[in-house]
């Protein structure tokens, strides 16, 4: 497969703005494979994802960010990133105690659907250290209680630094993140929530669902944010139910939907086609 390069996006909105990336791209020979744009009228701001072939492309990879910004971004007030495909992403996994949503990323990953790298797997019990030792993928604990929460996590901070990681995610880790630990990682930390946001919030949404007759039950994926479920949603789904489900079925449907649902927003992720902006997210086709 090809070499490419990845640029995202967004700015506020204003004439010329395609036509500046793309001749940006054609003086320096590059072949577009890929353009999405969209323009966030009510906030007045534009959003792309261009992907292109690095072979016969002027700029060396190492250079785009710079020669892009003192050519193009900076003129226009844009935010950018630049994502290399030959450099596969960093994903390290926070986990407790449950494992369906694991096993599913862990079997994505050795099939080779994904292209990403996980260095660590880190929990806060010893529960599921067996699945890790089966892949053969490092096994961190970092037991937390309220007096050493603040240390647990700076170290868990430098662990992730050290192992150069690009974004974690929370596969279905126990534990709520403090506001240090999440500033620490914009953007870079996804979660799944067993429900369908913003509704039925807590540690039993599905029997909180159950108790109310609901006729369909979903999962969300997010951002992490300081507050609390309130992050950037990424992916949402849901699936039919109906007064003949128990709170057991529920619980196997909801967890099919959290497997699903995460990693949804894992492969956007990794493809580099999510933008967030404010609250929201920009997913690209």
């Amino acid at each position: 497969m090809k070499k490419t390069a990845i640029l995202l996006i967004h700015c506020p909105d204003q004439t010329g703005l395609v036509a500046a990336v793309t001749d940006f791209l054609h003086r320096n020979n590059g072949n577009v494979i890929s353009l999405d744009q969209h323009v966030d009228r009510q906030a007045g701001r534009f959003f792309m994802r261009v992907e292109w072939e690095l072979e016969g492309f002027n700029i060396p990879a190492e250079k785009i960010d710079e020669y892009f910004g003192t050519l193009i971004g900076q003129k226009y007030q844009m935010e950018w990133q630049v994502h290399l495909s030959a450099r596969k992403p960093r994903m390290a996994i926070f986990v407790s105690k449950m494992s369906h949503c694991l096993y599913d990323i862990l079997q994505r990953c050795m099939s080779g659907e994904w292209e990403v790298d996980i260095p660590v797997i880190v929990s806060n019990h010893e529960n599921l250290r067996y699945i890790a030792e089966r892949f053969e993928i490092p096994f961190e604990i970092f037991p937390i209680t309220k007096a050493n929460k603040a240390e647990q996590e700076q170290r868990e901070i430098e662990l992730m630094r050290k192992l150069d990681i690009d974004f974690i995610v929370l596969a279905r880790y126990m534990q709520i993140l403090s506001d240090d630990f999440v500033a620490a990682f914009p953007n870079q930390v996804i979660n799944i929530h067993h429900s369908f946001l913003p509704a039925f919030k807590g540690a039993k949404p599905y029997h909180s669902a159950f108790n109310r007759g609901v006729k369909v039950i979903g999962a969300t994926s997010h951002y992490v944010t300081a507050d609390l479920d309130e992050g950037p949603i990424i992916e949402q789904d849901v699936r039919r139910i109906s007064h003949k489900d128990s709170i057991r079925d529920l619980i196997r449907i909801g967890k099919d939907l959290e497997k699903v649902v995460l990693a949804r927003a894992i492969w956007l992720e990794i493809q580099h086609k999510i933008l967030p902006y404010q609250n929201k997210t920009i997913v690209f086709d």
